[in-house]
């Protein structure tokens, strides 16, 4: 099955099995998290969008253990970087109807949230096509190590992806009946 249409029967099904906004246990985030000694690392999540797994209540219990958390924002050129926010900034909508930092200082996350459409057994991830985090993750690579960890729904999972040289492997994908490795 190609890319697009896998792409369009999980987005139909996570909205609906995500109608509620299902929360992950942030007990087990932060339990999985603490393997990877927090202090001095920052943290770069997402704003959640079209029913995606909402990790904003990690990323605020993050801060109030005085982690750094970051958020991305799309550049003109359809890049992407990660910039240190707060709970008490503002945000700003992009051009694609998700908030994001208004002004700050460019960061280079540790620990890097990925929202996802889909998923399989291996960790590659299937995203809405755009390639930020694909083209994200290969400019971190270059510069440090880093963890990725995908969020998503157990119904995310398909028997596999296709993928190419530009697609990228997450670490951890993290749901809400297990944890992939």
């Amino acid at each position: 099955m190609s890319k697009s249409k896998i792409r369009k029967r999980i987005l139909k099904l996570r909205i609906l099995n995500n109608i509620k906004n299902v929360q992950l246990n942030v007990k087990n985030i932060f339990n999985l998290l603490k393997k990877y000694k927090l202090k001095n690392k920052i943290i770069g999540g997402y704003y959640p969008v079209n029913f995606e797994i909402d990790d904003l209540h990690i990323l605020r219990e993050l801060e109030r253990s005085k982690i750094k958390i970051s958020l991305p924002v799309i550049n003109e050129k359809n890049g992407m970087n990660f910039y240190l926010w707060s709970f008490h900034e503002i945000l700003s909508l992009n051009r694609f109807g998700i908030p994001e930092p208004t002004k700050g200082k460019i960061v280079y996350p540790d620990i890097i949230l990925v929202p996802l459409v889909a998923f399989d057994k291996k960790l590659y991830r299937l995203g809405y096509g755009g390639g930020f985090y694909d083209r994200y993750i290969e400019k971190l690579s270059k510069k440090k190590k880093f963890l990725t960890i995908g969020l998503a729904l157990s119904s995310q999972k398909v028997s596999k992806l296709p993928n190419n040289k530009h697609d990228k492997k997450l670490d951890i994908i993290v749901t809400e009946k297990y944890i992939l490795k």
